[in-house]
């Protein structure tokens, strides 16, 4: 299999700097150089829970959808998820395929494009501001289009966090 363009939504409201690092650091080592949006806090959505840090990832894989996902469940239950928890609750570790390439339909269990970015802002925005041209292969509007045109009230903000002993949010200019 050739290699895809694959964005990622991770996140994290337990030890939310640890995992999240932890995540990154799996994903280096396993793709390589990773492309980064700015790190948000959001408040919990669908239950009453502490505030989660999200941001999207962009890899390149060569794996299939369904291998790709089960490495993340893996990376998920490394760092205390448990399988079995309730789908609105606490979470040390949220790893979500979001898209690979411009696929759509169900792959191996995994819906592309994942229905998150189109509903949730701490997906949108980061997402928008690392492919702001390219286009969902649903809407067919670039992802930069779809958050100035989202609508839904769901608070976030960008936040401090270094990674590697870089600043990767909030994101340094574009040189």
């Amino acid at each position: 299999m050739t290699e895809a363009s694959v964005f990622l939504s991770l996140g994290s409201n337990v030890y939310r700097e640890q995992h999240i690092t932890a995540a990154l650091d799996a994903l280096a080592n396993e793709f390589g150089e990773l492309v980064m949006s700015s790190v948000y806090e959001s408040e919990a959505v669908g239950f009453d829970g502490e505030p989660f840090l999200n941001l999207v990832v962009g890899i390149q894989s060569a794996l299939p959808v369904a291998e790709l996902s089960v490495l993340l469940k893996q990376w998920e239950a490394d760092n205390g998820r448990h399988p079995g928890a309730p789908r609105f609750s606490a979470r040390t570790l949220d790893l979500d395929i979001l898209t690979v390439d411009s696929l759509v339909g169900t792959f191996d269990g995994v819906e592309l494009p994942r229905g998150e970015i189109l509903r949730n802002a701490f997906v949108l925005l980061p997402l928008s501001e690392v492919a702001p041209d390219q286009k969902h292969p649903v809407a067919g509007k670039s992802y930069a289009r779809l958050w100035q045109e989202y609508t839904r009230d769901q608070r976030l903000w960008p936040v401090p966090f270094r990674w590697q002993g870089r600043q990767i949010s909030p994101r340094p200019p574009q040189e």
